[in-house]
């Protein structure tokens, strides 16, 4: 099996998977994680003498949980479409990293669920939930991180790379979540609300376009070698 590029040329498939599998996979696995999130939103018990608008005020915690991790999947998804929008072959190496973004992915309901159980109540079972939740999306992002690294290595996986110094700008651009979710999981156990906003300010980074590079100028080498 091959890929046809735009141009018309079919590269030679490196993996035995192709690319539309690859992203056919990685979506369904994006749907069913968002459709998991959403189940854990239930309706509330009513006490007796409390109004059903009270109980479902009560629930805030689940409902901010949800809106922080489905932002998260969100631009995950974003993200990944853009960098697979330029990647015109598949090989092994790429892969495993995709796997491995997905193996991460997968995680965020249960981080989501602890913090929806756990953020009213405060002191340690408020800060450990939300390390947790924060912890989960430092490791996602390294995963995500070492996907776009590969991917921009060199131009056997893309149509054309930019100049080396553009490729490393833009891996720093893509990286930032890095930093940004590393100072998260150190806040996680000081200030848990500061380290929710991280996230919410991460996920407003990363809904504008941070995975796409720009070719417009020639490569000047055939390589970038992958640190």
């Amino acid at each position: 099996m091959t890929t046809t590029t735009m141009g018309g040329r079919a590269p030679r498939n490196l993996s035995g998977i192709t690319k539309a599998r690859l992203e056919a996979f990685s979506d369904g696995v994006l749907a069913i994680v968002i459709t998991l999130l959403a189940i854990e939103l239930r309706p509330p018990e009513v006490d007796e003498g409390q109004s059903l608008a009270g109980a479902l005020w009560e629930q805030w915690p689940s409902y901010l949980a949800y809106l922080l991790a489905f932002t998260q999947i969100g631009v995950i998804w974003l993200n990944h479409h853009r960098l697979f929008d330029q990647v015109r072959v598949v090989d092994g190496k790429l892969l495993l990293l995709n796997l491995n973004l997905l193996m991460w992915i997968t995680l965020i309901p249960f981080p989501t669920a602890l913090v929806a159980e756990h953020l009213r109540d405060g002191g340690e079972a408020t800060r450990t939930a939300v390390a947790v939740f924060s912890g989960t999306l430092f490791v996602t992002s390294i995963g995500f991180t070492a996907l776009y690294a590969w991917i921009t290595h060199d131009d056997r996986l893309v149509e054309a790379l930019p100049p080396r110094h553009a490729v490393v700008a833009a891996r720093i651009r893509f990286g930032v979540g890095l930093a940004a979710y590393g100072v998260a999981v150190g806040l996680a156990f000081l200030w848990p609300y500061a380290a929710l906003a991280i996230h919410a300010m991460s996920a407003a980074y990363y809904a504008f376009d941070q995975a796409t590079f720009d070719v417009s100028e020639p490569a000047e080498t055939q390589a970038v070698p992958w640190r």
